[in-house]
């Protein structure tokens, strides 16, 4: 199974981001090839084999919970408390996978397994629940959209699409319980090998997709990231649409980390970021003739932890990711006068349509995860906290909390 992952991550004419690090707490170094591979087998009787990929960042996998409760406690009220927590990292809206029963690791494989199950709340609430695990269901589905998270946390009516519910049997004493959220990019295959080929898939039609004949960049504001300063940032508001061109660097955990480190010895880092843009990304590489593969923002609360020695130590003005800040955070950038943005989490192919030039300028040993130097055009991002510190995520969903209602 390594030697298949790696082989489809290094084919030379669709190579695919590697991810994985070797060793998870200390070294942290990049694999080079996303071996070795996450895979659960069961062994069953027949002759070919069923395979289920579940393709997830971290943004949403970071999200998943587990507890375990008392035999008497409800599970729909320990889910909606939880998701409520959980911040606009995991790209809402999007599914939920809960698994009960079995043990630990048995809770958190049913809640994975249930993602892949096809979406049917929309047939489920039409003809109504016929068990009490579909009851469960339309429940947590009405009090988490009621919760008025909204699309990447921004606020709205539809938080969640839908919610899967895996149970198996379970110790007298004890209810575990795992909640597993998928991003709105849901991204799941499956297919069967029986020995007479490879699996053979149709891509998506283009056409598919809508065609939006508005021309966004008439009416929205231009930013040029090459005259960025403490006035330039000023004015710009919470809530509001940017399209950026110019030079912004790349950089998100191990960059982060790396710089922390550094500026605590006093040493220079490899890049000036006073005024400039870092982004949250760790990008695929290029195919073909692209001049860089789908480029998406990480969640940026990671971050968190390093902006109160990085911001003001370079003069970092804008950062660009998905996401909250925690307050910690986002006190930091206020007192910076600096400015967080986001782009559009889950279409990281769509963002990736901006840049225009590409290159690694540091720490090419960091992989996926390395410094980028981005030239980019007319780059989406939405003002998330402005230089007076308020943030959109806190604004923007307590304007729809409890306006939900099913249809």
């Amino acid at each position: 199974m390594d030697d298949a992952v790696r082989a489809g991550y290094a084919a030379d004419e669709n190579p695919l981001r590697a991810s994985m690090v070797h060793d998870p707490i200390f070294d942290r170094r990049n694999t080079g090839d996303n071996a070795p591979a996450i895979v659960h087998v069961r062994l069953v009787a027949g002759d070919r084999i069923d395979v289920d990929v579940s393709a997830k960042g971290g943004g949403s996998e970071n999200k998943a919970k587990f507890t375990v409760l008392d035999p008497g406690e409800n599970v729909a009220d320990w889910v909606v408390r939880t998701v409520e927590t959980l911040g606009a990292g995991w790209c809402p809206p999007g599914i939920l996978g809960i698994g009960a029963g079995g043990g630990a690791e048995t809770a958190m494989i049913l809640a994975k397994e249930s993602l892949n199950e096809p979406l049917d709340m929309a047939d489920l609430l039409a003809r109504g629940p016929a068990t009490k695990a579909e009851e469960m269901r339309i429940e947590i589905y009405e009090r988490v959209n009621a919760l008025g998270i909204g699309a990447q946390g921004l606020g709205g009516l539809q938080s969640v699409l839908d919610v899967k519910l895996k149970t198996f049997s379970a110790h007298a004493a004890s209810l575990p319980v795992a909640l597993i959220p998928n991003c709105a990019a849901t991204r799941h295959v499956h297919f069967s090998l029986d020995g007479s080929g490879p699996a053979q898939f149709t891509p998506p039609d283009l056409t598919d997709w809508p065609d939006l004949a508005d021309d966004p960049a008439a009416i929205l504001r231009r930013v040029d990231l090459d005259d960025l300063s403490a006035d330039s940032v000023r004015d710009w508001k919470v809530g509001e649409t940017l399209l950026l061109s110019g030079k912004l660097y790349t950089g998100r955990d191990a960059a982060h980390r790396r710089m922390a480190e550094m500026i605590a010895k006093g040493e220079p880092l490899p890049v000036a970021l006073r005024d400039k843009a870092i982004y949250y990304v760790g990008p695929v590489d290029a195919v073909g003739d692209e001049v860089i593969g789908p480029a998406g923002p990480t969640t940026s609360t990671r971050m968190d932890r390093y902006l109160s020695t990085v911001l003001p130590a370079t003069g970092l003005r804008v950062m660009i990711g998905k996401a909250e800040r925690g307050p910690a955070a986002i006190e930091t950038i206020k007192e910076a006068g600096a400015v967080y943005l986001i782009a559009v989490g889950g279409a990281a192919y769509l963002v990736a349509q901006s840049i225009r030039a590409a290159r690694v300028v540091a720490w090419p040993d960091f992989g996926m995860e390395a410094i980028h130097e981005f030239e980019v055009r007319d780059m989406p991002v939405m003002v998330a906290v402005d230089t007076t510190g308020a943030s959109v995520h806190s604004t923007g969903p307590a304007l729809w909390r409890g306006k939900f209602r099913l249809p």
